[in-house]
């Protein structure tokens, strides 16, 4: 089961530019995939597939065909053809050209591109696997509430998206790809990040100096991924590769384009952006490694688990700062039952479910707790459902309007959100400023955020490494 994540990622852009969140719903990708998954696939011969070369030709006059299209890649048992990237590369590079971001030579672009399109791939048949799906009246939802966040009309947001040279049902099928991922990843990663007590403690007694707690760095990174379980030959060849981007950058190099050329992050192609972060959700890696850089600088070479990082420090600034005698703000402690949808549960099959469970609640058939322990698709429910103590903007849109609408004791119809429909039950309410447990929790989401990016990196470099991949890029 995932879980259920009410909080909000606090360092997201909340009126990011419409440019900038197009870039990333392109590039930004979503990882998970179980291990034993992709054990028949790696093994799977290519011809399964289909022919060694399919291509559709049309009859020119003079009776000679003409190629219209060829498959360059194999992934399991689909394919990638030409079209699809030369469509892509259009997009990536008209994004390129408005974000003034200097890309590499075609081939390279071209194979830096082609990796990203053999993961999302690989990603969206592990998803499909696991019935996993995202319907039309929940996808049409999620655009509406792009183009809410973008301060648009739906139409409106429509016409910029045709005026950047955007096809609405490209973007919309992109759009269901995200959601679709990003399930993936919270069933596959996030739901399996654990934080321990003492992490925390750790954690909230490092934040004593409140020079560093109070700082935010913008980095960008090129990674040269290792592979699973790769030999010390094979590790020797990325470290190699990690020195020689280095070494361009060194020379002068521009380090968006070294970074669409050597590295092997998802934000290879857009300048390996990481964006403005505070430094208690860095890891201690980059941070040791950017310490004594100046905006501008780059470091060296670093190992981590998952490769070779070249970090660069694009600017540092204060964070804002949180003013303990804020005016006290109400708290509500809530709890639900989540139901999920996917291929086996339809929406209207989770609505009713819920429409059922209020009934048996209403009429005293049943304790909230039990039926949260026999429904509830989310970690939550070993706890009754309990989600804790919330503050406002803790929660996603549609559950905290629910929420707020409830009075001690009320349960609500069922509501559908992001994660799919709930019941909501608000147990009690009090008013409180910055509390222990509050501190506790804002240090467990931090150190979660940090797990999750290092887990999610590892997850990709597997479903990668896992799956079966024929290029076919010589072939004309």
């Amino acid at each position: 089961m995932s879980e259920f994540k009410p909080l909000r990622n606090r360092n997201a852009n909340k009126s990011a530019p419409l440019a900038s969140l197009l870039t990333i719903l392109l590039l930004s990708l979503a990882l998970g995939a179980p291990a034993g998954a992709w054990a028949q696939a790696k093994s799977a011969p290519a011809a399964k597939v289909t022919a060694a070369k399919t291509t559709a030709a049309v009859t020119q006059k003079t009776g000679q065909p003409q190629l219209v299209d060829a498959i360059i890649a194999v992934v399991n048992n689909e394919v990638i053809t030409q079209q699809e990237l030369e469509q892509r590369l259009r997009t990536v590079q008209a994004r390129a050209v408005k974000k003034g971001i200097n890309l590499p030579p075609r081939a390279e672009f071209q194979h830096q591109l082609l990796e990203q399109m053999v993961l999302e791939r690989a990603q969206m048949q592990l998803a499909k696997e696991a019935g996993i799906q995202v319907d039309d009246i929940m996808l049409d939802r999620a655009i509406s509430r792009i183009a809410e966040q973008n301060k648009m009309t739906l139409q409106k947001f429509r016409d910029e998206l045709e005026r950047e040279g955007t096809a609405f049902p490209e973007f919309r099928e992109e759009i269901r790809q995200q959601i679709v991922t990003q399930r993936l990843r919270e069933r596959e990663v996030d739901s399996k990040i654990q934080v321990s007590e003492s992490e925390i403690d750790n954690y909230l007694g490092a934040e004593k100096n409140p020079a560093q707690a109070q700082q935010e760095l913008n980095l960008a990174q090129i990674l040269v991924r290792i592979p699973e379980n790769a030999s010390p030959e094979q590790i020797a060849e990325r470290e190699k590769r990690a020195q020689s981007a280095l070494q361009q950058l060194k020379s002068g190099g521009d380090f968006a384009k070294v970074s669409a050329s050597f590295s092997d992050a998802g934000e290879a192609l857009t300048g390996g952006d990481l964006g403005w972060r505070g430094q208690d959700r860095l890891p201690k890696l980059f941070l040791d490694a950017v310490a004594n850089l100046s905006p501008g600088q780059v470091s060296a070479v670093l190992r981590s688990a998952n490769g070779f990082h070249i970090l660069k420090l694009v600017g540092k600034r204060d964070a804002a700062k949180t003013d303990a005698s804020a005016p006290a703000v109400q708290q509500t402690h809530a709890r639900h039952i989540l139901i999920k949808v996917n291929q086996a549960v339809s929406a209207s099959e989770a609505r009713r479910t819920l429409t059922e469970l209020k009934q048996r609640l209403d009429n005293k058939a049943a304790t909230f707790e039990e039926l949260a322990k026999l429904y509830s698709n989310d970690l939550s429910a070993a706890q009754g459902g309990d989600l804790g103590w919330l503050y406002p903007g803790d929660t996603v849109p549609e559950f905290e309007r629910a929420m707020n609408a409830l009075q001690p004791g009320q349960i609500s119809e069922p509501i559908e959100s992001p994660f799919g429909y709930h019941l909501i039950q608000v147990l009690e309410r009090k008013t409180d400023a910055v509390s222990p447990e509050r501190k506790r929790n804002a240090a467990r989401m931090a150190i979660r955020e940090i797990k999750i990016e290092e887990a999610t990196q590892d997850w990709q470099r597997q479903i990668r490494d896992r799956a079966y991949v024929e290029f076919r890029t010589e072939e004309k």
